[in-house]
C-alpha cells in the first residue's frame, strides 16, 4: 500500500487569490504561523526577528509585518503589539510555505495493527474515528459508507419479542446491515423462511430501491389478497429497504478535545459548533464535497461556507473499498493546528482504513 502524500492533493480551492510575496515576507510568514501554532500567542516583531534567526533590524521586520497586514495575511487582535495569521495567512501557509512531517513506519505500523478487518464495516469506522481523535486531539469525523448503487444480494430475517423482527441484509458483494422493523403480527420461523426465499430468488442482484419500489407497487395492487409471506415482505421493503438508518450518517469523536483548547471567551462559538454537529446537515453537505475529491481537502475557517467553522479547519481525505470512493473522513480543530501533523495522519488513517475494509471475510 502507498503511504506517501503529497502536500498539494486535492486540497480545497479558495475563493480569493492569495497574493504573490517576496521570499523575505514567505519566511517571515512562516515563521509568525509556526510561532503562533505552538503557543497560540501574538508574535511580536521581537519574537519574530529572534526565531527567524535573520540579520535583520526591527525596523524591516515591522515594515515587513505591515505589508502582510495590509494583503490580510495577520491582523492584529484587539490591542495587542504582537500579530496572528488569518484564515488566508493560514491558507497560504498551507499551501506553499508547509513542510509536511513524514509519519514513521513504526507508527504506521502501529495504527494499522488496530484495523482488525474481523470487527466489520462499522467496527472499523469507529477504530478510525477512535484513531484520529487520540492521534490528533481534535475532533475526528468519518462519514459512513455512502455507494449509488446498493445492490440487494440476500436476506434473512429473525423473530423477536412484540412483533419485531431482525432483518440482516447483505448489499453489494460483502457490505452487512442490520435492522430492526415492527411488523403487524408475529411471524412463525416457516412464514420468515419463506418470506426470505422469495426475496433471494426474486430479487437477487437489483438495485435496493427498485426492490423496494416493485414490492410497494404489488401492495398496492394486490393488498387484499396479499398472503402472509408477501406481507412480511413488504413490510421489510417498507421499513428495512429505503435508506439505510444510518445512511448519510457520520461519527463523530472527541469533541471533548475541542473543549480542552477552547479559551472561557470562545465558549459560545464552540456551543454553536456543537449544535451543528447535532442538527448534522451541514456538516454532511460540506463532507458530500470531498467525496469527489482525490486525496487530503482542507477548509480553513470561512472556505466552509459555515459561520459555525469560522475559526475551525476540516482536514479530510476519502477512503475506498473495493477500487470504490465510499466515504470520508478528517478532523476538526481550531485553525491554529498542527497542519504539518495532521494532513499525513488525515491522509494515512483513510488508507489504512480502505485497506481493512478490503479484507472483510
Amino acid at each position: 500500500m502507498d503511504t506517501s502524500f503529497n502536500s498539494r492533493a486535492g486540497q480545497a480551492s479558495t475563493a480569493v487569490e492569495l497574493p504573490v510575496i517576496s521570499e523575505r515576507a514567505r519566511f517571515l510568514l512562516k515563521t509568525l504561523v509556526g510561532r503562533y501554532i505552538l503557543d497560540g500567542q501574538p508574535v511580536s516583531s521581537r519574537a519574530l526577528a529572534r526565531d527567524a534567526g535573520l540579520d535583520l533590524s526591527p525596523a524591516t521586520i515591522r515594515n515587513v509585518m505591515a505589508d502582510l497586514e495590509e494583503l490580510g495575511l495577520i491582523t492584529a487582535p484587539h490591542t495587542s503589539a504582537g500579530r496572528i495569521p488569518t484564515a488566508q495567512g493560514y491558507r497560504l501557509f498551507v499551501d506553499s510555505l508547509l513542510s509536511i512531517q513524514p509519519i514513521g513506519s513504526s507508527e504506521v505500523l502501529r495504527i494499522k495493527s488496530q484495523f482488525d478487518p474481523d470487527k466489520g464495516t462499522h467496527g472499523l469506522l469507529e477504530t478510525a474515528s477512535s484513531l484520529l481523535s487520540e492521534v490528533t486531539r481534535m475532533a475526528s469525523v468519518v462519514m459512513l459508507p455512502r455507494r449509488e448503487h446498493a445492490a440487494f444480494r440476500h436476506v434473512e430475517f429473525l423473530s423477536l419479542s412484540d412483533n419485531r423482527v431482525l432483518v440482516i441484509l447483505v448489499l453489494n458483494e460483502r457490505e452487512v446491515q442490520n435492522r430492526i422493523i415492527h411488523t403487524e403480527r408475529q411471524y412463525s420461523p416457516s412464514e420468515l423462511k419463506q418470506a426470505a426465499n422469495y426475496l433471494n430468488t426474486v430479487f437477487a442482484g437489483q438495485d435496493l430501491p427498485a426492490v423496494r419500489a416493485r414490492l410497494l407497487q404489488e401492495m398496492n395492487e394486490t393488498r387484499e389478497g396479499m398472503n402472509n409471506m408477501m406481507r412480511l415482505a413488504v413490510e421489510a421493503a417498507e421499513q428495512a429497504f429505503g435508506a439505510a438508518p444510518e445512511a448519510g450518517d457520520y461519527l463523530l469523536t472527541g469533541q471533548i478535545h475541542l473543549l480542552q483548547r477552547t479559551d472561557s471567551t470562545d465558549i459560545g462559538k464552540l456551543r454553536q459548533l456543537f449544535d451543528a454537529f447535532t442538527q448534522k446537515r451541514d456538516l454532511l453537505y460540506l463532507l458530500d464535497q470531498c467525496l469527489g475529491a482525490r486525496g487530503v481537502q482542507i477548509f480553513i475557517g470561512a472556505e466552509s461556507g459555515y459561520n459555525v467553522l469560522q475559526d475551525y479547519s476540516l482536514v479530510t481525505s476519502p477512503y475506498e473499498a473495493d477500487g470504490e470512493v465510499i466515504g470520508v473522513l478528517g478532523v476538526i480543530g481550531p485553525t491554529r493546528m498542527g497542519y504539518d501533523r495532521v494532513i499525513p495522519m488525515v491522509d494515512i488513517t483513510a488508507k489504512l482504513l480502505g485497506a481493512a475494509l478490503n479484507q472483510r471475510s
